[in-house]
């Protein structure tokens, strides 16, 4: 009697195990088609990231691109607006001429013209150095910041201070002037923008890293409104500081103190540099 009951209800456990063997391998191409879209979705996602990564690489490139191109202009029109004129002049006092004057007037040409060649290597020199601060070249980069504090200070409108902790060897010479820039760029949105009443900048490094921060009581940004500004503003300042950034391998910081009495600019520069 057992026997048939078995035998009866077999079928039933047939259709059972094939049911569910159904319902297995539904769901194993159920993850299958998951992991298969996920993928897709990762993919897709990466690559969409990398695109952004790559128009900003982009932008930063054309910003350095512009702001060296503006430079060279900036230089050649210093040079054709006020060395060309100040050396044809010279030139004028020195001509031909000269030998059929008289020798008092002879002395005079020859005093004028050498007041005005002075005249056109001072223009030069300034030219100079606003390529490459005598300063930052002879003493390093704490001194170049001291002295372009020290003239901020004797401007009478705003505090500004700075102070370097472990500074006892100097970065290469290239990796100075790029921070010096930087640090030039910041304080000049600062000024013209933050009504700040001081600016305080302090240096501190580890054995792979130098720090510098920038503190002001003025207004200021965040992070977020930095990389929104850097990608979507039409102004080269910004893009300037995160192309300079880009070449020293470091990074930025833009934040508010938690009191929200004062902003904080932080610029992480690591020492080995491929500069």
């Amino acid at each position: 009697m057992i026997f048939l009951q078995t035998t009866t209800n077999a079928p039933g456990v047939n259709y059972v195990m094939l049911l569910g063997t159904a319902v297995m391998l539904c769901l194993v191409l159920g993850i299958v088609f998951f992991v298969i879209l996920h993928q897709r979705k990762v993919i897709r996602f990466n690559s969409q990231l990398k695109k952004l990564e790559d128009d900003k690489q982009q932008i930063l490139l054309n910003a350095s691109i512009k702001f060296q191109e503006e430079e060279r202009n900036r230089i050649a029109a210093d040079l054709h607006d006020d060395v060309g004129p100040l050396l044809a002049t010279a030139r004028l006092y020195l001509n031909e001429n000269l030998i059929n004057l008289d020798p008092a007037s002879q002395l005079q040409s020859i005093f004028s013209a050498k007041q005005i060649i002075d005249d056109a290597i001072q223009l030069i020199r300034n030219i100079s150095h606003s390529m490459m601060p005598p300063t930052l070249k002879n003493f390093g980069l704490e001194n170049a910041i001291g002295d372009l504090f020290q003239k901020i200070n004797g401007s009478g409108s705003i505090n500004a201070s700075s102070r370097f902790h472990d500074y006892r060897t100097r970065l290469k010479l290239e990796q100075e002037l790029l921070i010096f820039r930087i640090v030039q760029e910041l304080i000049n949105n600062i000024i013209k923008h933050s009504n700040a009443g001081f600016i305080h900048l302090t240096q501190n490094a580890n054995a792979t890293h130098t720090y510098l921060r920038l503190h002001h009581d003025g207004q200021g940004i965040v992070q977020t409104e930095f990389d929104r500004l850097n990608q979507y503003s039409t102004g080269l300042g910004l893009k300037n500081i995160a192309s300079r950034i880009k070449v020293l391998n470091g990074r930025i910081f833009f934040e508010i103190d938690p009191s929200h009495t004062y902003y904080k600019v932080t610029l992480e520069i690591p020492k080995e540099s491929t500069l």
